[in-house]
């Protein structure tokens, strides 16, 4: 999608990403080296905050679900509204990357005390969409429309007990007043090197619910089995039913579907059989429809084979995100946008990720497209580097002046297409 205006001011977006990569390297190891946990991203908040209205940015609103930051930057022409938005959250991760600006931070983690490091790579996210508001903001004269800022905390989920991220940050009115049109974001990944970029028109993230299965015994010695219910061997029959739910129980030509059992807590002592087990594992899908089934066949098997143990069984699914899914007709629209910021074979239709994102509520409002930024550099292969999540996930810092290049492009694309559209449509 690229008009002649688009084009015109194309060359001054770029000489303007390029004269601000040093700066825009400089924020991202700031930020690295004091990374904060969702809903607490107080320094982070107020970093962006006071950047923004340092740039002269209309209606700069702090605090949103927590401490999330939303402004407004008026082009001077006129024309519609386009959303950029970058997550601002770390993880409760230990740092294990040898670089001078490595993060020594500790905090508080659902009553745990945690290292935290930027280990998704959102410090970069953040960096960049500051490198985009300088941009923009340095051509407001040329631009047409109006581009609303959104960074968002808690992508990551926000501390048990507490809401937030992209659902709370809706509910507040992060996409009112004005409305964008459409909203773009972007993920730095490991898995493509410098200088890619990934993208995938339709379901491209899955969704995520959490699964806790608890299942109901009654204790007795290990000696006699017999005078009790075992919740362990119940617990077992039911892990290993688990297995049949996404194998024989979905149509895997339709979609891919993901169904883990990551912990399995029960019992304190060898020669006692417990009251109770539970598991605790997650499930992952690409279809809404696909998703009730597997949540009914997981709750009805786990159920069943307990009740055929004599044990009890407690089923709790608990919808986290939805599936992240590009926007067909814009991915296709701005795909040569795409293509003209990286070069056309350095943009790659990439596989569906079983990871998720909360970029998908964003898009369950207005059509939006992620895309995914390759940081890893030449010379080390993607698929042996540290993946995003790893205590060992570093990100090149030269991917980052393409970040901000793409993301002020498909801004400034989208825009002047659909000014234009705007214009010639009849007055009815």
């Amino acid at each position: 999608m690229q008009t002649s205006t688009a084009s015109s001011i194309a060359q001054a977006i770029d000489a303007a990403a390029t004269a601000l990569q040093a700066r825009v390297i400089t924020w991202r190891h700031d930020i690295h080296q004091h990374p904060e946990l969702g809903n607490r991203e107080f320094r982070t908040a107020a970093l962006v905050a006071e950047h923004l209205r340092g740039l002269g940015l209309d209606d700069v609103r702090t605090g949103v679900a927590h401490t999330g930051v939303v402004a407004v930057l008026r082009g001077a022409l006129p024309g519609p509204v386009v959303a950029l938005r970058a997550d601002m959250d770390a993880l409760p991760v230990v740092e294990e990357v040898d670089v001078p600006y490595a993060s020594k931070a500790r905090g508080q983690w659902n009553g745990q005390d945690v290292g935290v490091m930027h280990a998704c790579g959102h410090d970069c996210h953040v960096a960049i969409l500051m490198g985009v508001a300088q941009v923009l903001a340095s051509l407001r004269g040329q631009l047409r429309g109006s581009v609303k800022f959104i960074f968002q905390p808690a992508e990551e989920l926000p501390p048990d007990g507490e809401d937030g991220g992209a659902k709370m940050m809706i509910a507040e009115g992060a996409l009112q007043a004005p409305t964008p049109r459409a909203i773009f974001g972007l993920h730095v990944t490991s898995r493509l090197p410098t200088g890619f970029i990934g993208y995938r028109p339709g379901p491209t993230m899955a969704s995520s619910d959490t699964l806790r299965i608890t299942v109901l015994g009654r204790q007795t010695h290990g000696a006699v089995p017999w005078a009790g219910v075992d919740p362990i061997v119940t617990a077992a029959q039911v892990l290993l039913g688990l297995q049949t739910v996404v194998s024989r129980g979905i149509d895997l030509t339709e979609e891919p579907a993901v169904v883990t059992v990551g912990t399995i807590h029960g019992g304190v002592r060898e020669n006692i059989i417990p009251d109770r087990v539970e598991m605790r594992g997650t499930i992952r899908t690409f279809n809404e429809q696909m998703r009730d089934d597997i949540h009914e066949r997981v709750t009805t098997l786990a159920e069943a084979v307990s009740r055929g143990s004599r044990a009890g069984c407690q089923v709790c699914i608990d919808r986290k995100y939805p599936v992240t899914v590009n926007d067909p007709a814009l991915t296709e629209a701005m795909l040569p946008t795409l293509q003209r910021s990286a070069g056309t074979d350095h943009v790659m239709l990439v596989p569906k990720v079983t990871g998720s994102e909360d970029f998908s509520f964003f898009q369950r409002v207005v059509p939006g497209l992620f895309i995914f930024l390759g940081v890893t550099p030449p010379g080390t292969d993607p698929k042996l580097a540290p993946p995003n999540h790893s205590p060992r996930f570093a990100a090149d810092d030269a991917g980052l002046l393409l970040g901000v290049r793409t993301m002020a492009h498909l801004a400034c694309d989208y825009l002047e297409a659909a000014g234009a559209v705007s214009a010639e449509a009849p007055v009815t």
